[in-house]
């Protein structure tokens, strides 16, 4: 239809149809997934409807996951982070760290199932294995998680092989994969770029005096976390029983103290880095340290965040190895894997913001941090009698 008006001839809006639940959801195409091999789910067993049902499942909570990981990325990947945009950086990485906690739920699902029902029809599987999931591949990967960082999976030399088809050529998920490993910066090295930027005692990198200002909080800082060492040394000494008690107590919390300078200063990194990953930690410190500050709030409501979603993926590696224990025990996985050996040191070693878990460990309360300078660069007011009082 065509109308006429002062702008002259234009096309009329097309007339959308009323919509229905069942095709906005697609329930049909939704409900014919589950056949695995087969050309229906009719001659399958409820188990092994189940087990394609929950790994769909999954596949969308992750589908969600990474939609939330790129914006969240894209977000801290910008030279200048909006204020106004934490609190919704802060309420999407809670999400991901929520979908995480319902895909460790399903196992529970999962463990309704005996040996014997899952064996029924684990040999369709061979050699696919959970550990082809290119979309958990993409997560780690977006995350932070290097090549050289990963546990080698069973008889590939890479863990891209185990995504490629059997004949070696590229697969949905290898392709996946491979855009996501082009994809920079990884959402860790945003948020240490991020991180860096803090201003410190109202110091900003760049600055003139910055290097200076940094190390000399971090110098008052040690202090700091020395005194609440020797309170908590005299403390345990109290209880010592013999002289071998005393000698074990003084060199722990001497190692205590020289282990959070040295963090701090960056001595567990090559030389050529060491100056921005100080600064950087010493901002984690400041941002936890001054978290009521107006200023430093959403950025300690985001660490807070990431240290959630992060425990909430080592809670699903958990939870994954002691179901599939639970089912099968300690064989070899369908794909070649160790199976549960696998999984469990996924769930030790695959941690990704060490940095922002380490901090917690050097903190000290509140009347031993060094005192605040340039209060009002915060938005921190720190006399609150009313004007005129």
């Amino acid at each position: 239809m065509i109308l006429v008006g002062n702008g002259g001839p234009r096309k009329s809006a097309p007339v959308r149809k009323p919509t229905a639940y069942w095709d906005y959801i697609k329930v049909e195409e939704l409900l014919a997934l589950q056949a695995g091999l087969e050309a229906s789910d009719a001659g399958l067993t409820n188990d092994e409807v189940l087990f394609i049902t929950v790994h769909q499942i999954d596949e969308l909570w992750m589908k969600l996951i990474l939609r939330e990981l790129v914006t969240v990325r894209n977000l801290f990947a910008t030279s200048k982070v909006p204020e106004q945009a934490l609190a919704s950086a802060a309420r999407g990485i809670e999400r991901m760290a929520l979908l995480l906690h319902h895909i460790a739920e399903h196992f529970a699902v999962m463990e309704t199932m005996t040996t014997r029902d899952y064996l029924a029809f684990r040999d369709k599987l061979n050699p696919a294995s959970g550990f082809q999931s290119g979309q958990l591949r993409e997560i780690e990967i977006l995350m932070g998680l290097a090549d050289d960082e990963r546990i080698p999976l069973g008889h590939e030399g890479s863990y891209m092989l185990a995504l490629k088809n059997h004949d070696g050529t590229a697969s949905s998920a290898s392709k996946r994969v491979q855009a996501r490993l082009t994809d920079r910066p990884t959402l860790r090295d945003a948020i240490n770029e991020w991180i860096y930027r803090t201003p410190v005692q109202g110091s900003a990198p760049g600055q003139p005096d910055d290097a200076a200002k940094v190390s000399a909080f971090i110098n008052a800082y040690c202090a700091g976390h020395a005194k609440s060492g020797q309170a908590a040394l005299e403390l345990a000494l109290a209880g010592a029983l013999t002289p071998e008690d005393v000698t074990r107590l003084r060199a722990r919390y001497e190692k205590e103290a020289e282990s959070a300078r040295a963090f701090l200063c960056g001595e567990d990194v090559p030389a050529e880095s060491r100056a921005k990953v100080s600064r950087t930690r010493a901002a984690l410190i400041f941002i936890e340290s001054y978290r009521e500050l107006p200023l430093l709030a959403w950025p300690r409501a985001v660490l807070d965040a990431i240290v959630n979603f992060e425990q909430a993926f080592v809670i699903f590696r958990q939870r994954h190895a002691r179901m599939v224990e639970r089912i099968i025990g300690r064989r070899t996985g369908t794909g070649g894997s160790a199976g549960v050996d696998y999984l469990d040191q996924t769930a030790l070693k695959y941690r990704i913001f060490r940095d922002v878990w380490a901090v917690r460990t050097i903190l000290v309360k509140e009347a031993e941090l060094p005192p605040l300078e340039n209060a009002a660069f915060y938005g921190f007011v720190g006399d609150s009698t009313p004007p005129g009082a």
